[in-house]
C-alpha cells in the first residue's frame, strides 16, 4: 500500500471549552498527536478569549517544545470594537506566525509571512496570487470547494512559494452571523449571553420541524451536523499538490483521529479502514464528503459506516 506525502495539522478549537479542559487538550496533543502544526486562538467570539488567557502561552510553549509549529489565528468576523482590538492584538505580534481569518488582519500582516485561514474567501487563482504577493505563505482553503477547484488552485500555484491546506475532518464551518444563536436559543442577548455556548462542546444541534438534525450552532457560527471525513481522498489530494491536511478539534479522541490520518498518509491503512476507525469514535452524527465530490455538502460518497 503506497503512502502519500503531506502534513497533518490541527486547526483551532472553535468551541467554548472550559479553560482547564482546553489546556489539557493541547497538552495531550503536544505529547501524543502526530501533527506537525497546531493553530491556536479564538476565531469565533472575542468574548471567549479572556477565558483561556492564563493558559494560552503555556500551551503554546508546550506545543513548541514538543516540536509542533504553532500558528496563531485571528477572529473570523469583526463586528464590535473589542473584536477589532483582539485582531490587532494578535496580528501585531511580530515574533509568531499569524493565520488571518478576516480581511481586517491583512493590513497589519502585509509584507510579512503569514497564513490564510479557511474563513477567507479564497476561491480562485487570482486571489491566491494577490495574497501571496502580500506575504501569504499557506492557504487553508474554504471547505466547500470541490475537487476540481482544489486541483485548479494547486496547478496555478506550483510556481508560487505557497502551500495549500485542506480541511479533512470535523464539522464544516458554513456561516457566521452578527447575532449569537446560542444566546437567542436560551432567551439571552449576545451582550448578556453568560457564555451559554459552553453547554455544547461540539455545538448545539439544530433540527427540522419534523425532528431531523441538520445543522449545528456554535455561538455566532453555523456548522454542519455531519462530520467531514476525507480520509479516503488523501491520496488524490496529495497527488493534486495539497501539502497539509487539517483536522478540526472536537469532543472526541483527537489523538486517535490524528493517528488515523497520519496512518493513511504513511500508507499503513486505506481510506475504508480509516473510516471504520473514525466511526468507532461514536461521534453521534454521520460522515460527509459531498462538497469534495461537487454534491450537496451533507452527502456521503463511499461505504456507510455503522
Amino acid at each position: 500500500m503506497g503512502g502519500a506525502a503531506g502534513e497533518v495539522t490541527l486547526g483551532p478549537v472553535l468551541f467554548n471549552w472550559p479553560a482547564e479542559r482546553w489546556r489539557d487538550f493541547y497538552f495531550r496533543i503536544a505529547d501524543e498527536a502526530p501533527v506537525s502544526t497546531v493553530c491556536l486562538g479564538e476565531t469565533i467570539c472575542s468574548k471567549r478569549d479572556p477565558l483561556i488567557g492564563d493558559h494560552y502561552e503555556p500551551v503554546a510553549e508546550r506545543l513548541a517544545r514538543a516540536g509542533k509549529t504553532v500558528v496563531h489565528a485571528t477572529l473570523a468576523q469583526v463586528v464590535f470594537d473589542h473584536d477589532r482590538a483582539l485582531v490587532e492584538q494578535v496580528s501585531s505580534r511580530a515574533d509568531v506566525v499569524i493565520e488571518a481569518n478576516d480581511g481586517s488582519a491583512l493590513t497589519r500582516l502585509r509584507g510579512r509571512p503569514h497564513h490564510i485561514g479557511p474563513f477567507m474567501n479564497v476561491y480562485n487563482e487570482r486571489t491566491v496570487a494577490v495574497l501571496a504577493a502580500n506575504g501569504a505563505r499557506n492557504f487553508c482553503l474554504p471547505p466547500e470547494l470541490p475537487a476540481s477547484a482544489i486541483e485548479a488552485l494547486c496547478a496555478a500555484t506550483r510556481d508560487l512559494a505557497v502551500t495549500l491546506e485542506v480541511l479533512v475532518f470535523g464539522r464544516v464551518p458554513l456561516a457566521l452571523s452578527a447575532r449569537c444563536y446560542h444566546a437567542r436559543a436560551h432567551g439571552r442577548t449576545r451582550s448578556n449571553c453568560r457564555f451559554v455556548c459552553d453547554r455544547d462542546p461540539d455545538g448545539m444541534v439544530l433540527t427540522t420541524l419534523d425532528g431531523r438534525p441538520f445543522l449545528a450552532v456554535n455561538g455566532i457560527q453555523t456548522l454542519s451536523w455531519d462530520y467531514l471525513n476525507l480520509a479516503a481522498e488523501l491520496a488524490r489530494l496529495a497527488e493534486m499538490g495539497v501539502a497539509r491536511f487539517r483536522l478540526s478539534p472536537h469532543d472526541c479522541d483527537m489523538v486517535e483521529v490524528a493517528s488515523v490520518f497520519r496512518a493513511v498518509l504513511d500508507g499503513h491503512v486505506d481510506g475504508g479502514e480509516a473510516t471504520m476507525r473514525l466511526g468507532a469514535l461514536n461521534l453521534g452524527a454521520p460522515f460527509s464528503n459531498g462538497f469534495f465530490h461537487a454534491r450537496s455538502g451533507h452527502t456521503w460518497t463511499g461505504t456507510v459506516v455503522r
